[in-house]
């Protein structure tokens, strides 16, 4: 199956899968396949009932279900892309904006082709991305260990962080306070990137930017939705 009628047909279960468990689902669904990695940016999901937490201040309470809710659709979703499509995703991430009513899934996607990523590693300015990512790391935790950044499309860029977590969030992890953490993580590297930055580096608006970790690797997704 080519890759544009793998992004339809996926960009449909994935619009039905929300809408069957959240009760309503997105207006629009796009999916990217790009060397290794998978991005499904989502607009316009908000359930009913999410929009009175989201009106009455309590996003956590939402932010909690939906984690809730994708560790049990995350093993469907990944069986179904390998049924379906013989794509097979090792690690699926997810962060949304419960104010803009949009989210991100990232997949990474198991390969054999070490260079499967090769074409995506050059775009103009990446030093200067990778310098901004830097500071507003250090700001929010340490610096990275190292940065690798990928443009999938002109709407999506896709930056990897490795070695950021710092000793107390280890500590954290390890009692088991890893949700809590991550809710408190994501809203203030939020709060800390300046979108005025990207935007002079790249040329474009970042309409919107999501983050998540993978804390048994020490590794940190985060991406950035352009408008060129």
């Amino acid at each position: 199956m080519e890759k544009r009628s793998i992004q339809s047909e996926m960009s449909s279960y994935i619009g039905k899968l929300l809408r069957d468990h959240f009760g309503k689902g997105p207006s629009s669904v796009f999916v990217s396949i790009e060397g290794k990695f998978l991005t499904i940016y989502l607009k316009d999901f908000l359930a009913p009932m999410e929009r009175v937490l989201v009106g009455q201040k309590n996003d956590k309470k939402v932010e909690e279900t939906r984690d809730l809710m994708m560790r049990e659709l995350i093993p469907d979703i990944k069986a179904t892309f390998r049924a379906s499509a013989g794509i097979y995703v090792d690690n699926l991430y997810y962060d949304w904006s419960l104010t803009r009513q949009t989210g991100v899934l990232i997949g990474v996607i198991t390969t054999d082709n070490p260079e499967d990523d090769e074409g995506l590693k050059s775009y103009e300015h990446k030093d200067a991305v990778h310098e901004e990512v830097e500071e507003l790391s250090r700001k929010a935790e340490k610096t990275p260990a190292s940065i690798r950044s990928f443009l999938l499309n002109e709407r999506t860029l896709l930056i990897e962080r490795n070695g950021i977590l710092v000793a107390i969030e280890k500590e954290m992890i390890q009692a088991g306070y890893e949700q809590p953490l991550k809710i408190s993580k994501r809203r203030l590297e939020k709060r800390l990137l300046n979108h005025a930055s990207f935007e002079t580096i790249l040329g474009a608006s970042v309409e919107d930017a999501f983050v998540d970790w993978d804390f048994n690797k020490d590794r940190s997704y985060m991406v950035l939705i352009l408008k060129p």
